[in-house]
């Protein structure tokens, strides 16, 4: 029986971390499109929320989604061209 409630705690903590994992994905991609657009309107921007939200992810570490990179300004410019 403690091997079932085991597995269930374990099932629940994995959850827990994917939700979490999966928030930070959308905020991420808010902070990506927010950076694009001031950089298309030849506006200054910085990728450090972006960065930050990136390193948050990694550090939760799903074994099935892979790393993110962090982006780097010349990332953004290079895209929007």
């Amino acid at each position: 029986m403690s091997v079932h409630k085991d597995l269930i705690k374990h099932a629940k903590n994995q959850n827990q971390s994917y939700q979490e994992f999966k928030a930070l994905d959308e905020l991420r991609e808010k902070y990506i499109a927010e950076a694009v657009e001031l950089c298309k309107q030849g506006k200054p921007f910085t990728t450090d929320k972006i960065n930050d939200v990136t390193n948050k992810m990694n550090r939760i570490n799903l074994r099935i989604i892979s790393l993110r990179k962090n982006v780097t300004t010349e990332m953004v410019q290079e895209y929007v061209k």
